[in-house]
């Protein structure tokens, strides 16, 4: 008997009805019923991962303690169950077809004709299965990104229709999330799409064990006998999924249409045990009744697209509620910032937050935006790309060194306050190649980022190429901006700080990762409270 389970989660209908966060709910359940539970995502996408692909693209590119850069599916994982994923939980075709392309060369299939089956769909179930071999998992759910029908997802379906073959009842089950619409013309909901959907799925050698049914209304019960009766699924299997207020509710709805109990059932596993909510509860019940509310100001460059910045975003959430306070994020393109509109475009803000980002597009708003947060004393945040950007605003205003930038910007600049790192002087592929995953941060003494995370040496995640220039350590200390953050082994500057402002920070890592439902990041956490105490002044 295989010791563990697969589900495998798949969608039909239209894309974006939300396969991550029904897969994060149902893992979620799953382990506060004791099980031992991963989650993963394929992509069908020929990238080798999103780390090349422009925001605008895919949204948030999400980093993991390993070093991956992944789906940002993966950030709602770890939100979700409170665990770090690794690069075993993204997998992509492009991926897939380059493992399959190194064996091919280093001679692995000499003399057969290397094809899809068996040779692409035998690596996507390895892949699979990596991840219940190596870390003994109880149940791994997979989320296969992508609609039914689409040409790049068949090689992934063929892969589970033969995994469901090879393990056997009761071991690898398929949950099908699709779409019930609600035609007001004709007042009444229609199941003919997931009809065709579930149809489709069926002619590819795959019946789907539960349907998710995303709602805007109630489904009745004729309804679920209809959708039981054509799509050849268990009336008690069919789980309605209706649209709900936060995504953090989605588990409590998931836990009382009793997806858990139904996939539990199919698994052979014992349900006997009830999920232990009371943390979650607790979380929602703060997050729904603030006692104060700040509005801060998020600068970037994707501000169109808020998955662009979803990690943060999401931070945001489960800071203000570890604070009681709701957070009003005013999204604000970096673009739209000069010197003459700043104090018009970021008047009335309890605080802003420089975000991330590549490029020299939008960098002199972002520099514009710290200004007015350094003269004006609101606290400030400023994450990877903002934290530069704090530096030469630094430079230039209180330095007075006009030029300074960093040579991403300009390579010619006079003073390189940020810098290329000297471990990617010589690196020329983009893809992967960026310092990325967890590396570690001593704190000095007498800093805000001491007395937030209450500990000497902290482990954060990264991913970027350009460093603070410790050329110019001496010079801008002296003027009033500290390193209170080094990485011990190379001397990079992790965190800067300014004492004589109330609360201003920029860090070369990317709290946002590492930020839970369970465990607000404190840093964020931290610059709320700054924040409220701003508003209350």
């Amino acid at each position: 008997m295989n010791k563990t389970k697969y589900v495998f989660v798949t969608g039909g209908v239209t894309s974006s009805l939300g396969k991550g966060i029904i897969a994060a709910s149902l893992a979620k359940l799953l382990q506060r019923r004791g099980y031992s539970v991963t989650i993963q995502k394929l992509d069908p996408y020929i990238n080798i991962d999103p780390g090349t692909l422009n925001p605008y693209e895919h949204g948030e590119c999400f980093v993991t303690e390993d070093g991956a850069e992944t789906d940002l599916d993966l950030g709602h994982y770890e939100r979700y169950l409170n665990i770090a994923t690794s690069q075993a939980n993204n997998v992509t075709t492009g991926r897939i077809y380059q493992s399959v392309i190194e064996k091919e060369r280093r001679g692995e299939f000499l003399g057969k004709t290397v094809q899809v089956i068996p040779h692409i769909t035998d690596e996507i179930k390895h892949r699979i299965q990596l991840l219940g071999n190596t870390n003994n998992y109880d149940i791994v759910i997979t989320e296969i990104g992508g609609t039914v029908g689409d040409i790049e997802s068949l090689p992934y379906i063929e892969a589970v229709r033969q995994l469901q073959w090879e393990l056997g009842d009761h071991n690898a089950i398929v949950i099908h999330l699709t779409l019930v619409p609600y035609l007001a013309a004709a007042g009444e909901l229609k199941t003919k799409p997931t009809q065709h959907s579930v149809k489709m799925l069926m002619q590819s050698g795959i019946t789907p064990n539960v349907l998710v049914c995303r709602t805007e209304h109630e489904l009745n019960e004729g309804i679920k006998r209809k959708l039981a009766l054509f799509c050849n699924v268990k009336q008690e299997a069919i789980i309605q999924s209706i649209d709900a207020e936060t995504i953090y509710d989605v588990p409590l709805l998931m836990a009382e249409e009793g997806l858990d109990k139904v996939v539990l059932s199919q698994l052979n596993l014992s349900s006997a045990t009830k999920p232990d909510l009371s943390q979650w509860n607790a979380f929602l019940k703060k997050h729904k009744n603030p006692k104060h509310t700040v509005e801060i100001g998020l600068i970037g460059k994707y501000v169109e697209l808020h998955d662009a910045y979803k990690s943060i975003s999401e931070a945001f959430i489960h800071a203000g509620a570890a604070c009681e306070t709701k957070v009003l994020i005013k999204w604000i393109h970096s673009e739209g910032i000069s010197e003459k509109n700043a104090k018009e475009q970021l008047k009335g803000l309890h605080g802003i937050l420089v975000a991330p980002g590549f490029g020299d597009r939008g960098i002199e708003g972002k520099i514009n935006a710290i200004k007015y947060a350094r003269e004006q004393k609101i606290p400030f945040l400023g994450i990877c790309l903002g934290m530069q950007m704090a530096v030469i605003e630094f430079a230039r205003n209180v330095l007075h060194l006009k030029d300074a930038n960093s040579t991403e910007m300009n390579a010619k600049t006079k003073f390189p306050v940020i810098s290329l790192m000297e471990s990617q002087k010589k690196v020329t592929k983009k893809g992967g190649t960026m310092r990325l995953g967890a590396w570690n941060c001593e704190l000095q003494a007498a800093s805000i980022a001491k007395d937030i995370y209450t500990q000497k040496n902290i482990s954060e995640r990264h991913r970027h190429r350009y460093e603070f220039n410790n050329e110019f350590l001496s010079e801008i200390q002296s003027a009033g901006m500290i390193a209170t953050g080094k990485n011990p082994e190379t001397g990079l500057v992790e965190i800067i700080e300014i004492p004589k402002h109330p609360w201003f920070m920029g860090v070369q890592f990317h709290p946002e990762y590492k930020s839970t439902v369970l465990n607000p990041h404190p840093l964020f956490e931290g610059f709320v409270k700054a924040t409220l105490e701003h508003s209350l002044t």
